[in-house]
């Protein structure tokens, strides 16, 4: 996979991403006071994990072609511990 091809991914697997936010973000309105305050705890985690992850992205598209392939491994990491974090708020708001 090349650098543009890697970026397009990450780009749209985080707009999927937001818009899962946004249906939780519905659902959470309807939820208990206790179900609201437990997905805010998971909402800042994922916030965190979330700019972890933009930031590694941003490195990869000012690298060049040579560098890139190094920063990969973090943003695969980074992207992971995100995706973790999705679908653990997602199984406690189903």
């Amino acid at each position: 996979m090349n650098k543009e091809s890697y970026i397009n991914k990450l780009k749209a697997q985080l707009d999927e991403w937001n818009a899962d936010l946004d249906k939780l973000d519905a659902k959470v309105r309807k939820a208990t006071a206790d179900q609201q305050l437990k997905y805010e705890k998971s909402k800042e985690s994922m916030r965190e994990r979330k700019d972890e992850a933009m930031q590694k992205m941003a490195e990869i598209k000012s690298a060049n072609e040579n560098a890139w392939e190094k920063l990969k491994q973090g943003t695969d990491d980074a992207w992971n511990r995100l995706k973790e974090a999705m679908t653990e708020a997602k199984s406690q708001f189903k």
